[in-house]
């Protein structure tokens, strides 16, 4: 039995005792049982949080940035010096496997690790004799208070790696509305940040419901938003946001496919379909629920897809040997459930069915084995709309060009990928595919944290996206400043020319 905590906001600095009558549990996936009690924060205590990020914020955005980052480079290496401690804590209230958990944490580590490099990318732009005697330069100056609203699904790397980094080398302070089901991650980060010497309210973390994070939507000190989460909340949060003068940008759901070329590599394509498709138990937005797969290799790919998801061992989260562990909730369980349900009553072939999984000594855990869906045809709506579950859907084209079609006609474009050993069919891809992250032979074309997490159509609202040289921009604004000087003839001159801006 694992000890229930009591969790509590981090405001200023400190835990604080929240005044709410209202909690809700948090749960060990593994286990089923309950482990955190996780405060609704109250609508001042959300507020509390704006207003202590707002007060820090002139002293933080006046400390140079290469200080700045000094400490961003002691929380890297306590990241390193807790990998274990951080790693068991996702794993215990996530559900992913352990390598899995420790993946997590390393992207908040490798997300920290781009921060660092603040002091160049923060850098503008200048010219000299924009006009004669006139000099011109672009600074990049922090926005102010900003607010991150983190998901359950990586609650090391999103708050940690994603929102707060960047965020805070570039002078902002922040507030994170962390996800009730995976609150302690980030809570335990913030520890780290303190120790690593963080001024008290640069990073604020509450809990709350919807209702109480509206107010990191509207509030004015808040100047920008980021978010991560399902389409319709993202839609939601970009329009009030947005309505209310800030800046946004909103990651939302996916459907990501891959395209299977008829000269693909059979035994090796499975394999990285098998990782991507069910890893954290299919539960990220760069998973792959959907292969399409050319006709004439379709029957031997998935007898080998399903062989080698046979193999897959289920298990505790935090056992190593583990490599699917549970989903994140009852819940979201049943949800997962009904989606099955959906697709064999749309007629697609159940080849594999994970619902009965079930691990010895552990039958109250969240668990549900591989799935695997045949002849999904675009009509199933299985195959069109975000699972966020260990289910895989395949569907069968002719051509390349039918394949490239079907996969541009979904709603989503997160991330696109093309297994091929064909030169020209991955050019063609590449330059036609809708996904905004895109894999040739890579089933998780995730990027490292130096070039931007893209994505488009209706798997992104906002402008600039997270991490990269986007990162940077989003998290900074503009500054254009033009000088110029006299010398001691030109100042004692009555006929003393003006800059109008024109050259």
């Amino acid at each position: 039995m694992n000890e229930v905590k009591t969790l509590k906001p981090f405001i200023n600095g400190a835990f604080v005792t929240s005044k709410t009558n209202s909690y809700s549990d948090a749960y060990d996936p593994s286990t089923g049982e309950v482990i955190a009690k996780v405060p609704r924060c109250t609508e001042d205590e959300v507020t509390a949080a704006i207003e202590s990020a707002q007060k820090a914020f002139p002293a933080w955005a006046a400390t140079p940035v290469a200080k700045r980052v000094q400490i961003l480079y002691n929380v890297r290496e306590l990241i390193v010096a807790h990998m274990d401690e951080l790693t068991h804590l996702v794993a215990l209230e996530n559900g992913k496997s352990w390598s899995e958990a420790q993946g997590d944490v390393l992207k908040a580590k490798e997300g920290t690790e781009q921060a660092i490099s603040a002091p160049s990318l923060m850098m503008g732009e200048s010219l000299m004799d924009a006009s004669s005697g006139y000099d011109s330069v672009l600074y990049r100056v922090p926005i102010g208070v900003c607010a991150g609203i983190i998901p359950f699904n990586f609650p090391a790397m999103i708050p940690m790696g994603w929102m707060t980094p960047i965020c805070i080398a570039c002078g902002n302070t922040i507030v994170l509305k962390a996800a009730s089901f995976t609150s302690q991650s980030a809570l335990r980060l913030a520890e780290l940040y303190k120790e690593a010497g963080l001024p008290d309210g640069v990073l604020n973390i509450v809990t709350c419901s919807r209702n109480e994070a509206e107010i990191l939507l509207t509030h004015p000190d808040v100047q920008a938003v980021t978010f991560v989460g399902s389409t319709e909340v993202g839609l939601h949060v970009y329009a009030t946001a947005a309505a209310h003068g800030k800046r946004v940008q909103a990651l939302c759901e996916a459907k990501n496919h891959a395209l299977v070329m008829r000269d693909a590599p059979i035994e090796r394509t499975a394999a990285g379909i098998i990782n991507a498709a069910f890893g954290c138990a299919g539960e990220r937005c760069m998973a792959l629920p959907v292969v399409v797969v050319e006709e004439a290799i379709a029957d031997a790919l998935v007898a080998e897809i399903v062989q080698q998801a046979k193999a897959i061992k289920i298990g505790p989260a935090y056992d190593k040997a583990t490599t699917l562990g549970p989903v994140i909730n009852e819940a979201h369980k049943k949800s997962i459930l009904a989606w099955i349900q959906k697709g064999i009553d749309e007629g697609a072939q159940l080849v594999l069915d994970g619902r009965t999984a079930t691990v010895a000594g552990y039958e109250s855990g969240f668990y549900l084995g591989p799935t695997i869906f045949d002849c999904v045809t675009p009509d199933m709506t299985i195959g069109d709309r975000e699972i966020f579950g260990p289910v895989l859907c395949i569907k069968r084209v002719k051509t390349f060009e039918e394949g490239l079609a079907l996969m541009n006609a979904n709603q989503f474009a997160n991330g696109s990928v093309i297994f091929t050993q064909n030169g020209y069919f991955a050019r063609e891809f590449i330059r036609r595919t809708d996904g905004g992250m895109v894999g040739v032979n890579v089933g998780i074309p995730v990027p490292v944290g130096y070039f931007a997490f893209t994505g488009h159509k209706k798997s992104f609202f906002g402008d600039l996206h997270v991490l990269g040289k986007d990162g940077f921009r989003f998290f900074t604004e503009s500054k254009v400043v033009t000088t110029h000087w006299f010398d001691e003839d030109e100042a004692k001159s009555t006929n003393v020319s003006t800059w109008d801006g024109t050259i």
